[in-house]
């Protein structure tokens, strides 16, 4: 049983670690990677889609990135989509191929990403503190309904706090690497 707790909790943690890299890699560095816009979606047939399942998008060099939709008529409409999307781009259209220049950081602009990227991480780490707490009275119950001794509480709840610390150190791992990412020119 208290097997079970650990594998829940450590799946959980682990998905919001997951979640924090997947949030940390839409955050604009200074190099061009197609996951910028993972986000921006694109009016299509109806239905806002996400800009890969219209368009192909590709580094062209560390400070460009070329987007190719699969229709013709579909040029405009993508070049809208990262206009108004929240990352301040401006794209050019030339022909079926649209480059999106990825402009230098200003210093301001990399302390207020350092700031977004701190508040993600914090999140995270609230999400496995909230999973530990979870997993705590998950451990209470257990006890209430003498299905395990204290002792075995005690001990589960160590192995908890072991998994924290860990997956808190990887969400610190994560930050700062970013954080590096960010404040290198």
């Amino acid at each position: 049983m208290i097997d079970d707790i650990k594998k829940d909790a450590a799946v959980r943690m682990g998905k919001s670690v997951e979640a924090l890299e997947h949030d940390l890699a839409r955050v604009r560095t200074g190099r061009a990677h197609p996951s910028l816009l993972d986000h921006v979606r694109v009016p299509y047939y109806g239905s806002n889609v996400p800009l890969s399942q219209v368009a192909n998008v590709n580094v062209e060099d560390a400070r460009t990135l070329s987007i190719t939709p699969w229709e013709q008529p579909m040029v405009p409409v993508v070049e809208k989509a990262i206009l108004n999307s929240d990352l301040g781009l401006n794209p050019n259209s030339a022909g079926n191929v649209i480059r999106v220049p990825l402009p230098p950081l200003t210093e301001e602009r990399r302390k207020d990403l350092i700031r977004v990227v701190r508040q993600e991480a914090e999140q995270s780490r609230i999400s496995i503190r909230n999973i530990r707490r979870d997993a705590n009275s998950d451990l209470k119950s257990l006890v209430k309904e003498k299905l395990i001794s204290e002792d075995d509480e005690h001990r589960g709840e160590e192995i908890i706090q072991k998994l924290t610390d860990q997956h808190v150190k990887e969400v610190d791992e994560l930050l700062a690497k970013k954080e590096a990412d960010l404040m290198a020119f």
